[in-house]
């Protein structure tokens, strides 16, 4: 299942083209998009797959096509602190994105039949919370993954605001799959054959809205045990934080206060948890990135045709329909994309050269790395190092 958009080259162009497919349709889930690779979560050996917009499979290991997890992303309606279960969990890349949105304050909780699967998403969860500066843009709720069949749930299990299941369900276990959500909440799930959002309107009323065709491998049946009885399978425990873990939240949630300007001037702030996280993906950020990658046609135009340089020189502006949103910044993308007209040595790859001088010019010039602000602010404070280092998560950068 996939296809319906073209491959990026990187985990921020596919976005870019599922947004423009309008699959992404709310800047909360692009965001989530955008702070989690989805390179991270393959074998390394499949990662040239993983910008395709194609389900993968090795094993046990499965990972849907990103236009359906837009489709289930936004059909979910996410917000801060609310419950979340994944039946499927797979290897932890949805509910990671989902955790990003629901804050330290949500329930994230996955069920998935395969033991290996959870140690691997588990391996995946802990290399993101070391080594992407995306966990320090945002306020998380960390998922707990259980093993087990997810048709095996008690009956009498406590109910969730947002329920996602990752296998075609069977017309008979439809009921079964309502029954674990709260009155106002919504579930989606592969049902007959189409992507549907079903929602609980009451306690005995729904609301159900098919959304996409999918094709889903279907629910695997419960085993029976000797006694000729299904198995239980017990949910993650609600559990309540630790004072420890509060005040981590509370100091971390502080550290990323606005710093006042002056004269009662503040940077300005958003509602929700993350909201400025990816703001360096707005506008400015897509025209650089449609800027490099017109460089590149054009650099690669002149090197298959000298003699048309004159003409490559000339179509390097931005074509029309781009809109001129601040002079300044126009100008700064300009003078990057010109730089074809000098005699570059060959492009990096972030398609600029690798001279000092190529470096110091705006546009296409590689950017210095972000300054992680909350990670220096921590180090900073007058505290014992082993405390530094639990604020930090103990986070390698």
């Amino acid at each position: 299942m996939g296809g319906a958009v073209s491959a990026g080259e990187d985990n921020d162009e596919l976005i870019d083209n599922l947004k423009e497919a309008h699959y992404i349709r709310s800047e909360l889930v692009e965001r989530a998009f955008r702070a989690i690779d989805r390179a991270d979560y393959y074998l390394e050996e499949h990662r040239d797959s993983a910008y395709k917009d194609l389900a993968w499979r090795h094993g046990n290991l499965h990972l849907s096509a990103p236009c359906i997890y837009s489709e289930v992303m936004e059909a979910l309606d996410l917000q801060p602190g609310l419950s979340f279960l994944n039946l499927g969990s797979g290897t932890g890349y949805l509910s990671t994105m989902v955790g990003l949105i629901l804050g330290p304050f949500g329930v994230n909780h996955g069920v998935e039949l395969h033991a290996d699967v959870v140690d691997y998403a588990y391996q995946k969860f802990d290399y993101f919370i070391k080594t992407s500066d995306s966990f320090d843009k945002f306020e998380f709720c960390e998922p707990t993954f259980v093993v087990g069949n997810c048709l095996e749930i008690p009956l009498e299990s406590r109910q969730y605001d947002r329920v996602y299941c990752g296998a075609g369900v069977q017309k008979e276990y439809e009921n079964y799959m309502k029954n674990l959500l709260k009155v106002g909440g919504i579930l989606v799930l592969p049902l007959e054959e189409k992507l549907t959002k079903i929602t609980r309107t009451g306690q005995s009323s729904w609301e159900t809205k098919k959304i996409i065709a999918v094709t889903f491998a279907p629910l695997v049946q419960p085993k029976q045990n000797v006694n000729g009885r299904p198995r239980s399978v017990p949910l993650p425990i609600f559990e309540v934080r630790t004072l420890q873990d509060l005040s981590r939240i509370a100091i971390r949630h502080t550290l990323r206060q606005p710093i006042v300007m002056g004269e009662g001037r503040t940077k300005r702030r958003v509602s929700f948890p993350g909201a400025r996280a990816m703001h360096r993906y707005g506008p400015r950020f897509e025209r650089r990135r449609f800027c490099r990658r017109f460089y590149r046609q054009c650099v690669n135009s002149i090197v298959l045709h000298d003699s048309m340089i004159p003409t490559a020189m000339d179509d390097c502006n931005y074509p029309g329909g781009v809109e001129e949103e601040e002079e300044e910044v126009e100008e700064e993308e300009e003078i990057g994309c010109r730089r074809v007209r000098e005699d570059l040595p060959e492009e990096d790859e972030e398609g600029c050269g690798d001279t000092e001088d190529e470096k110091s010019k705006g546009g296409c010039a590689r950017a210095e790395p972000a300054v992680n602000i909350l990670r220096e602010k921590i180090l900073r404070l007058p505290l014992p190092e082993p405390l530094k280092m639990y604020l930090l998560y103990y986070r390698e950068k």
